[in-house]
Formats: C-alpha cells, sequence, structure tokens
C-alpha cells in the first residue's frame, strides 16, 4: 500500500494487481476484482459481502440493497442538488461515492469504526480529492448521538458487526437520534438482514414506525415470505415518502422487489414491539454457506 500508481488512467489498484486480503481490526478484509467491470471491486469481511466499487464509475451500484438507497438519494431532492449526508458505516464507501458523484458539493460525513479498514479503502479504492467527504473513525450511534438537531439531510445506517447489525444501532433510542439529526425534509434509510420468520426486520418495522410519521419498507418478495435470508431496506421521514416515483424506479432494477406502506407495512409488524436500548438483539446470523 502507499506505492504510486502508473499503470492505469483510473487512481487506484488495478485489476493486473489481482485480489488482495488484509488483516484489519474487524477481521479479515478481501478486496476481489469485478468479473464484468474492468475497475471494479469486492470488499468482503470475513467472507461477508460489504460494498461493490466501480473506480471508473463511481455511479454504479452492484448490490440490490444499495441501489434501492440510491434511488432515495436520487428523489430526496431535485436533481444534482447538493445534500448533507451522514453514513453510519463506511464500508468501501460506496454509497458516499454516489452521493459525490451524483450530487456534486455534498458535504458528507461517514462513521467507520475499523480505522484499519478505511485506510485500506483510501489506499486501494481511492476517493476523488474534489469530494467533501470526511470519514470519521468511531461507533456509529456516538457519531450519530453527536449530530447536530436538524442539520442533516440525509442519513444511512448501513452499521453491522460481522455480518450482524448491532443491537445498541436498532432501537428506537438509535431512530431517534436520527430523527432529531434530521432536517424537517430529510430521509432516513437502513439497511437490515434477516430470514425465516423475519422477527428481526419485524421488530426494526415496528421501531422506526414509533418514531417516524413515514416509513416504507423495500425487499426482495423471497426475503418478505422468508424463503431465504437477504437484505431489507426500511425508509423513513418525517413528511411523505416519494413512494410513486420510488415504486417506478424499483420496477426497472434487474432484482425484483416489493415495497410495503401503510396497512401492509403495519401489518408485517404483526403486532411486533418495537426495539428499545433495554430489548434490543443484533439481527440474526446469516445461515451457514450464504455467501458462498
Amino acid at each position: 500500500m502507499g506505492r504510486p500508481r502508473t499503470t492505469s488512467a483510473v487512481p487506484g489498484r488495478t485489476h493486473a494487481e489481482g485480489p488482495l486480503t488484509a488483516a484489519v481490526a474487524s477481521g479479515t478484509a478481501e478486496l476481489r476484482p469485478d468479473r464484468d467491470r474492468p475497475h471494479a471491486w469486492e470488499l468482503r469481511l470475513d467472507g461477508a459481502p460489504q460494498s461493490l466499487v466501480d473506480l471508473a464509475d463511481p455511479t454504479h451500484l452492484g448490490f440490490a440493497y444499495q441501489r434501492r438507497i440510491g434511488h432515495l438519494i436520487d428523489l430526496a431532492a431535485p436533481a444534482r442538488q447538493p445534500l448533507t449526508a451522514l453514513h453510519l458505516g463506511g464500508g468501501a464507501l460506496t454509497l458516499a461515492r454516489y452521493t459525490a458523484a451524483t450530487r456534486p458539493r455534498s458535504r458528507q460525513q461517514v462513521a467507520e469504526i475499523d480505522t484499519e479498514l478505511t485506510a485500506l479503502v483510501r489506499t486501494e479504492l481511492p476517493l476523488d480529492r474534489s469530494w467533501q467527504v470526511k470519514v470519521r473513525g468511531g461507533d456509529a450511534r456516538a457519531v450519530l448521538e453527536r449530530t447536530p438537531d436538524d442539520s442533516t439531510d440525509l442519513v444511512v445506517a448501513d452499521v453491522f458487526a460481522g455480518a450482524r447489525v448491532p443491537a445498541h444501532c436498532a432501537t428506537v433510542e438509535f431512530a431517534r437520534h436520527a430523527a432529531r439529526a434530521l432536517t424537517g425534509a430529510g430521509h432516513y434509510a437502513a439497511n437490515l438482514t434477516d430470514g425465516g420468520p423475519l422477527a428481526f426486520a419485524r421488530a426494526q418495522t415496528a421501531t422506526l414506525l414509533a418514531v417516524f410519521p413515514e416509513v416504507c419498507l423495500v425487499a426482495d418478495p423471497a426475503v418478505l415470505r422468508g424463503k431465504r435470508f437477504g437484505n431489507l431496506v426500511l425508509f423513513a421521514a418525517h413528511t411523505p415518502l416519494p413512494l410513486t416515483d420510488l415504486t417506478r424506479r424499483l420496477a426497472t432494477d434487474p432484482a425484483q422487489a416489493r415495497l410495503l406502506h401503510g396497512r401492509d407495512l403495519t401489518d408485517f409488524t404483526a403486532g411486533t414491539a418495537p426495539a428499545t436500548d433495554t430489548t434490543a438483539v443484533p439481527s440474526p446470523a446469516p445461515p451457514p454457506k450464504t455467501f458462498t
């Protein structure tokens, strides 16, 4: 790491250099070249996919859950209008790159507790120097709690310890801090994983419904039916969500998605109680061979 780059017009690690494995604070990080895109890399932590970054095209979102959040970023304000964004959980900074590329002059802060991972990403998958992205080493909730009231247009919670959402970042108290930090027209997005009876996803939905007046859930229909383990994305806001445009964009995605809102969303919770700091549990561990 730290060597000069002379073999490619695109700054950063080249496919000719091959995959990279490195020990970081949170485990073993792997950078795997993407077979279909000559400048794209997948970041894995202890075998679990974390991020996909195309160094030549920061608007490319290779994971379905990231495309869904990308749609919300697109709809959060008029095209190319800068946003103030807080990303809780950094990984390879895919969504921060997307926001910077699609909304120039956006001011963004990223909370990533693993500073060794951040150093690896900055070296091998560097950010454009013109982007206003500050990555701070620290616990996501601690950073959120220090965020001033009414200061942020977008909060994205993509917090994982290993392959599980930590309990302290999945509570009513956590959601209240996000709601407090958002501007009146701001948007909140949370990525989580679950499977089977979806007990964690139902509790997280009830948690956001207890804090925000507007909430919707987006996921693959098979995940919603409990047929497989996967990602679910929750969106929330103080004002009505752009449901019509969001549904239209989801319909164009290569991966199927279903959006739940209103009565359908309430029914999905099945009477599950919101999670609090005294009752919350981490999201379930992925079943064996989920990522093989």
